[in-house]
């Protein structure tokens, strides 16, 4: 028996591998996160976490990854997925969920640095860990979101069969900004030509379905 054995998991697409966040990823997520994420201009995510990197050098990210990791339990997780090119740290990708077991729904949200986006990657690493939670962990549905003006990330979501599910409100910077929620049965899934291939689930699997 594995005392972590989220640390077996890899996802493997055409261009990309992703596995769970360890220490050494996350300090190159950081300088990943320092070269720039988005516009200065605007603020894309809830939480405005992208603001603070300047005032902390990247410290409150790390505390937060580590938080996730150190919390997580069956019934409610949230994993991080670095995503590697050609072995470089390029973004992150989470997966989350609560009481998985009977609701089998999962959330998604993800960021790639700026200098790497128009490279598809986007696409890509959705298209994989949406593979990952139908076919190998038994998700029905996944849930993501995007602030009105990503649009990048809603056409990512629209390719993929997304429909909309409401909007949510919320204020990062002191401001208004609204957010499109999303919603992806399985059955809807656009799939894209290859399939993700998945290494060492079988020794975390309980950790993640319960």
């Amino acid at each position: 028996m594995d005392a972590w054995p989220l640390r077996h998991l890899v996802l493997r697409t055409p261009r990309l591998g992703l596995r769970p966040d360890d220490d050494e990823g996350l300090f190159e997520l950081v300088e990943v996160a320092k070269g720039g994420v988005h516009d200065p201009a605007e603020m894309p995510f809830t939480v405005p976490w992208t603001d603070w990197i300047a005032k902390d050098d990247g410290r409150a990210m790390l505390q937060f990854f580590w938080g996730q990791r150190a919390k997580l339990t069956a019934n409610d997780w949230s994993v991080t997925f670095l995503i590697r090119h050609e072995g470089e740290v390029i973004g992150a990708q989470d997966v989350r969920a609560q009481d998985f077991a009977v609701l089998r729904e999962v959330e998604t949200g993800s960021w790639i640095g700026q200098k790497f986006h128009g490279h598809g990657f986007g696409t890509e690493v959705r298209a994989a860990v949406l593979q990952f939670a139908f076919d190998h962990l038994g998700a029905r549905i996944a849930r993501s979101a995007a602030w009105v003006g990503n649009r990048a990330s809603n056409r990512v979501s629209e390719k993929l069969g997304y429909v909309q599910d409401g909007t949510l409100a919320v204020a990062p910077r002191g401001e208004r900004l609204e957010h499109v929620r999303l919603r992806l049965d399985a059955a809807n899934f656009v799939r894209p030509e290859w399939k993700v291939a998945v290494e060492g689930l079988a020794e975390c699997v309980q950790l993640l379905t319960g």
